[in-house]
């Protein structure tokens, strides 16, 4: 699946690799470095995580200790409720790759986020391994549902980054 051109005229692929796989690609205008950045830094990923599309639903805590062997928390507040999404760092190489778990439930996930450098842009890959294919299912429909809209609010922010 393809979602549509944004306006930088990249589009971001979703891809079911497999029962238990996910993979999602999306080239952005920016170095790797700027990219890694925004997903390593908490003041900068709270900007750009939560879809806006998504009311009723507020990312209230966001702590991130992007190393390998550190651990995430994001706490999202909906309607009087706290959810809490977490897990640890298995592999961080700044720049180039993130891998963590999704620890909340036994159907979560190990996600791996590559930052490829192309000519000075950045491909990145957003990939998923499931344990079953019935909490692929579930992703599909949930949580990762929003990541093209994510990745859109992630290439729009870019821009303001490398300014300064």
């Amino acid at each position: 699946m393809t979602c549509p051109n944004n306006d930088q005229g990249t589009a971001t692929q979703v891809e079911r690799r497999g029962p238990c796989e996910l993979a999602i690609t999306r080239r952005f205008d920016a170095p790797p470095s700027l990219v890694y950045r925004a997903w390593s830094s908490p003041d900068l990923f709270r900007r750009w995580w939560m879809p806006r599309s998504v009311t009723g639903v507020t990312l209230t805590g966001c702590e991130m200790d992007v190393r390998t062997g550190g651990t995430y928390r994001l706490e999202f507040s909906a309607g009087g409720e706290t959810m809490a999404f977490y897990g640890k760092y298995l592999d961080v190489l700044p720049n180039e790759r993130i891998v963590w778990t999704n620890d909340e439930g036994e159907a979560g996930a190990v996600t791996t986020v590559t930052f490829e450098n192309r000519d000075g842009a950045t491909l990145l890959t957003f990939h998923e391994r499931y344990p079953t294919p019935e909490a692929l299912d579930e992703a599909l429909h949930g949580s990762a549902a929003g990541l093209p809209e994510q990745l859109d609010q992630l290439a729009a922010l870019l821009p303001d980054l490398a300014a300064g």
